[in-house]
């Protein structure tokens, strides 16, 4: 199995899809983790959209990336969801063969009315969710 972290800023929407569709759609080949520079709250609006498709996040908890980092954990890959910049605020995992960042943008920060934030997180989960099936196939057979 490859074990696989999902790193944004406050593990609250981003990080936590990638984590769902990583253990769900990938269940055979790898197992996922999600965690944030600065813990924080599930989005709301992220658990909507993830429930519109069958995945029920609401009672994940909000996890440290330097928690995860002090305890010794070990990834084959850690995947930074958020920009490059708080990107850069990661810890470096040993034995990490590949560090990937896929930069999205925050859900925090969509405006508009609440129809109008919910297709933009379903934008985004469609965007997490196509990088999550190319994850999967690019590393499944490295096994």
């Amino acid at each position: 199995m490859i074990k696989v972290l999902f790193v944004c800023v406050h593990n609250s929407a981003r990080s936590q899809m990638a984590e769902a569709f990583l253990n769900d759609l990938g269940k055979d080949y790898f197992i996922a983790e999600s965690a944030g520079l600065e813990p924080g709250t599930i989005n709301p609006l992220i658990v909507k959209v993830m429930a519109e498709i069958g995945y029920d996040i609401s009672q994940n908890e909000t996890n440290s990336v330097f928690d995860y980092f002090k305890e010794g954990r070990l990834y084959s890959i850690i995947v930074k969801v958020c920009d490059l910049e708080n990107g850069q605020r990661c810890p470096v995992f040993p034995l990490a063969m590949n560090v990937l960042d896929w930069t999205f943008e925050d859900p925090a920060d969509f405006t508009g009315t609440e129809a109008e934030q919910l297709e933009q997180a379903r934008h985004l989960r469609y965007k997490i969710r196509e990088n999550v099936i190319d994850l999967i196939n690019t590393y499944k057979d490295s096994i």
